[in-house]
């Protein structure tokens, strides 16, 4: 038996290792992690960063189905998940109130074999500095827009720890989260997180790590491994909100951040003005057209690519400008390995594994890359 009812019971399967005990689920990642990067040879293994096993998630996505009496915020209509051990109690306090004010307002979830209703998704989001929330509503159409709005101040004063709401509009029947359009039906429009005092905002739009206990960590760490190597320039590829790149920037340092999603940036520059930091710098640019324009080596570039990893284009870039040192965070050894491969010219001198996925097979790798 595990502390999940809902994984007990069959109800839901997310956390396929819930029932190994933790050391063992830490054991067989670093196996994995070993096996894809023992070939490169890597002169330290670091010690893995574990991670708390309930509540450390700070966002909840619920399917909103059309259930017998009423909207049911989980996996189905026969399956909610309002009450899921990895979210904080607050935070499974605010899902049970928004869906019993969904129902009392006559909300109906998205029916998708007969393509009826308009709420799709609820999605919520936590800052762990304060406590303070974002609830997304996913619709169809404008449709139930006016409904939402009115009754508004009714969920809100039951739930004052929600300070921003939105209402995003995604017409396509596919299984798509979230569409162009974003309304907001609040006058806040971003929750503040501080990690390690750093100042970072998140916005309906940002990447932001789920496990914000672990992302902390993994933010010192590469910190403190850019200190060491006392370099006086850094390039931040994929750097989201900023968090690498506002953890490892100072007067002395000029650092450039490099982000494609324009409202993740719009929260990395106001994150720079609180700071106060002179040389850093973000821009709202695909990371490939970056490297084209690019041909002066920084003396660190910091890469946090999605899951497909760097990709053959953006590791003969790397190979071609030569930076002295590489600090690339993966949420997927497997492509993090085939990277490696083109990065011929570099030794793997630290691996460091950062359980942010506990209960599932995936976990997050900090490597540091040395030029030879």
């Amino acid at each position: 038996m595990s502390f999940c009812s809902y994984y007990d019971t069959d109800v839901c399967r997310s956390c396929s290792w819930i029932d190994l005990f933790y050391s063992e689920q830490l054991k067989q990642k670093s196996d994995d992690l070993h096996k894809i990067l023992d070939p490169f040879i890597p002169v330290q293994w670091l010690r893995p960063t574990p991670s708390a096993l309930k509540g450390f998630r700070n966002k909840a996505k619920m399917v909103a189905s059309p259930g017998v009496d009423g909207v049911v915020l989980g996996l189905s209509e026969e399956v909610s998940l309002i009450g899921c051990p990895l979210y904080d109690v607050s935070m499974q306090r605010v899902l049970e109130q928004t869906q019993t004010w969904l129902r009392d307002i006559g909300i109906m979830g998205y029916d998708v074999k007969r393509k009826k209703g308009e709420l799709k998704y609820v999605l919520l989001t936590r800052s762990s500095y304060d406590g303070s929330m974002m609830l997304r509503f996913v619709v169809r159409s404008h449709g139930i827009l006016t409904r939402l709005q009115n009754a508004l101040d009714i969920l809100l004063k039951g739930s004052p720890a929600v300070k921003v709401v939105t209402v995003n509009i995604q017409p396509i029947h596919m299984a798509i989260l979230e569409g162009d359009e974003e309304i907001f039906l609040t006058q806040q429009t971003r929750l503040e997180e501080r990690l390690n005092h750093v100042p970072l905002f998140i916005r309906p739009k940002s990447f932001f790590q789920t496990n914000p206990d672990v992302a902390a960590k993994l933010y010192k760490t590469a910190a403190e491994w850019v200190d060491a190597m006392e370099a006086k320039s850094v390039i931040d590829l994929f750097c989201g909100v900023g968090g690498f790149a506002l953890h490892v920037a100072n007067h002395e340092r000029s650092v450039i951040g490099i982000e494609i999603e324009s409202e993740a940036i719009a929260c990395a520059q106001d994150s720079a003005k609180l700071l106060g930091i002179e040389r850093l710098t973000f821009k709202a640019l695909d990371a490939v057209s970056f490297s084209t324009e690019t041909t002066k080596a920084p003396d660190v570039v910091i890469v946090n690519p999605p899951r497909r990893g760097l990709g053959s284009e953006l590791c003969k870039w790397l190979e071609r400008v030569s930076p002295e040192e590489i600090v690339y965070s993966s949420c997927n050894a497997v492509s993090l390995g085939k990277d490696l491969e083109w990065l011929k010219s570099y030794t793997v001198e630290k691996v460091q594994l950062f359980d942010m996925f506990p209960h599932t097979e995936h976990y997050e790798t900090l490597v540091h890359l040395k030029k030879r």
